[in-house]
Protein backbone atom coordinates (compact mmCIF):
# COMPACT_ATOMS: atom_id res chain seq x y z
CA UNK A 1 0.00 0.00 0.00
CA UNK A 2 2.86 2.53 0.83
CA UNK A 3 4.06 2.39 -2.64
CA UNK A 4 0.55 3.48 -4.32
CA UNK A 5 0.70 5.88 -1.91
CA UNK A 6 3.66 6.91 -2.88
CA UNK A 7 2.46 7.37 -6.64
CA UNK A 8 -0.75 9.29 -5.47
CA UNK A 9 1.50 11.60 -3.53
CA UNK A 10 3.49 12.48 -6.66
CA UNK A 11 0.78 12.91 -9.10
CA UNK A 12 -0.76 15.69 -6.64
CA UNK A 13 3.27 16.97 -6.77
CA UNK A 14 2.87 16.70 -10.76
CA UNK A 15 -0.52 18.60 -10.92
CA UNK A 16 0.45 21.11 -8.72
CA UNK A 17 3.83 21.94 -10.62
CA UNK A 18 1.39 21.95 -13.60
CA UNK A 19 -0.42 24.56 -11.89
CA UNK A 20 2.47 26.84 -11.43
CA UNK A 21 3.84 26.36 -14.77
CA UNK A 22 0.44 27.36 -16.12
CA UNK A 23 0.79 30.50 -13.74
CA UNK A 24 4.62 31.35 -14.99
CA UNK A 25 3.51 31.03 -18.92
CA UNK A 26 0.40 33.35 -18.36
CA UNK A 27 3.11 36.21 -16.73
CA UNK A 28 5.72 35.42 -19.03
CA UNK A 29 2.57 36.08 -22.06
CA UNK A 30 1.60 39.00 -20.13
CA UNK A 31 4.94 40.72 -19.90
CA UNK A 32 4.35 43.66 -22.53
CA UNK A 33 0.59 43.97 -22.04
CA UNK A 34 0.20 47.57 -21.07
CA UNK A 35 -3.08 49.41 -20.05
CA UNK A 36 -5.20 50.95 -22.68
CA UNK A 37 -5.29 54.60 -20.95
CA UNK A 38 -3.08 56.25 -18.29
CA UNK A 39 -5.92 55.31 -15.57
CA UNK A 40 -5.63 51.47 -16.51
CA UNK A 41 -3.38 49.30 -14.78
CA UNK A 42 -1.08 47.10 -16.67
CA UNK A 43 -0.86 43.42 -16.05
CA UNK A 44 0.09 42.26 -12.47
CA UNK A 45 1.98 39.14 -12.00
CA UNK A 46 0.08 36.37 -10.31
CA UNK A 47 2.35 34.39 -7.64
CA UNK A 48 0.60 30.79 -7.45
CA UNK A 49 1.00 29.47 -3.51
CA UNK A 50 0.89 25.86 -2.72
CA UNK A 51 -1.25 24.14 0.02
CA UNK A 52 -1.01 20.95 2.32
CA UNK A 53 -4.18 19.03 2.07
CA UNK A 54 -5.02 15.80 4.06
CA UNK A 55 -6.29 13.00 1.69
CA UNK A 56 -8.44 10.83 3.95
CA UNK A 57 -8.84 8.09 1.46
CA UNK A 58 -5.11 7.73 1.01
CA UNK A 59 -4.66 8.81 4.93
CA UNK A 60 -1.53 10.92 3.81
CA UNK A 61 -0.89 14.44 3.62
CA UNK A 62 -0.53 15.74 -0.42
CA UNK A 63 0.50 19.05 -1.88
CA UNK A 64 -2.10 21.00 -4.19
CA UNK A 65 -2.20 24.56 -5.87
CA UNK A 66 -3.05 27.02 -3.38
CA UNK A 67 -4.58 30.23 -3.82
CA UNK A 68 -2.87 32.69 -6.92
CA UNK A 69 -2.08 35.92 -5.29
CA UNK A 70 -1.29 39.68 -6.99
CA UNK A 71 2.30 40.79 -6.79
CA UNK A 72 1.47 44.17 -5.04
CA UNK A 73 4.81 45.35 -6.02
CA UNK A 74 5.12 48.99 -7.86
CA UNK A 75 4.80 48.91 -11.34
CA UNK A 76 8.44 50.09 -13.27
CA UNK A 77 7.53 53.10 -15.71
CA UNK A 78 9.23 53.71 -19.61
CA UNK A 79 8.98 56.67 -21.10
CA UNK A 80 6.80 56.54 -24.30
CA UNK A 81 5.37 59.84 -24.68
CA UNK A 82 3.47 58.59 -27.85
CA UNK A 83 1.60 55.77 -26.35
CA UNK A 84 -2.19 56.22 -25.84
CA UNK A 85 -1.75 54.80 -21.86
CA UNK A 86 1.28 57.59 -21.05
CA UNK A 87 0.64 60.23 -18.16
CA UNK A 88 0.91 63.54 -18.83
CA UNK A 89 5.07 63.45 -18.21
CA UNK A 90 4.89 60.58 -21.02
CA UNK A 91 5.58 57.61 -19.06
CA UNK A 92 3.95 54.09 -19.44
CA UNK A 93 3.15 52.25 -16.33
CA UNK A 94 4.53 48.67 -17.25
CA UNK A 95 3.89 45.34 -16.08
CA UNK A 96 5.67 43.73 -12.73
CA UNK A 97 6.94 41.05 -14.94
CA UNK A 98 10.28 40.00 -15.02
CA UNK A 99 11.46 37.71 -17.61
CA UNK A 100 14.46 36.36 -15.53
CA UNK A 101 12.36 35.63 -12.62
CA UNK A 102 9.41 34.22 -14.27
CA UNK A 103 12.55 31.80 -16.48
CA UNK A 104 13.80 30.94 -13.54
CA UNK A 105 10.84 29.93 -11.58
CA UNK A 106 10.05 28.11 -14.76
CA UNK A 107 13.14 26.18 -14.66
CA UNK A 108 12.27 25.06 -10.70
CA UNK A 109 8.67 24.22 -11.47
CA UNK A 110 10.16 22.05 -14.37
CA UNK A 111 12.91 20.00 -12.00
CA UNK A 112 9.97 19.77 -9.04
CA UNK A 113 7.94 17.84 -12.00
CA UNK A 114 10.39 15.89 -13.34
CA UNK A 115 11.59 14.70 -9.82
CA UNK A 116 7.68 14.02 -8.82
CA UNK A 117 8.03 12.10 -12.72
CA UNK A 118 11.15 10.35 -11.56
CA UNK A 119 9.44 8.75 -8.01
CA UNK A 120 6.40 8.13 -10.04
CA UNK A 121 8.71 5.50 -12.16
CA UNK A 122 10.77 4.34 -9.71
CA UNK A 123 7.03 3.36 -8.01
CA UNK A 124 6.13 1.88 -10.93
CA UNK A 125 9.30 -0.77 -11.85
CA UNK A 126 9.12 -1.50 -8.10
CA UNK A 127 5.42 -2.69 -8.11
CA UNK A 128 6.63 -4.39 -11.60
CA UNK A 129 8.89 -6.51 -9.97
CA UNK A 130 7.23 -7.23 -7.00
CA UNK A 131 4.35 -8.90 -9.45
CA UNK A 132 7.41 -10.49 -11.26
CA UNK A 133 8.60 -12.02 -8.53
CA UNK A 134 5.11 -12.92 -7.20
CA UNK A 135 4.56 -14.75 -10.32
CA UNK A 136 7.93 -16.48 -10.68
Amino acid sequence: MDLVKSLFISASGLKAQNGRIRVIAENIANADSVGRTPDEDPYRRKIPTFKNEFDRELQAEIVALGRIEEDRSQFPTRYEPGHPAADAEGNVRMPNVSSLVESVDMREAQRSYEANLNVIEATRRMLQRTIDILRG
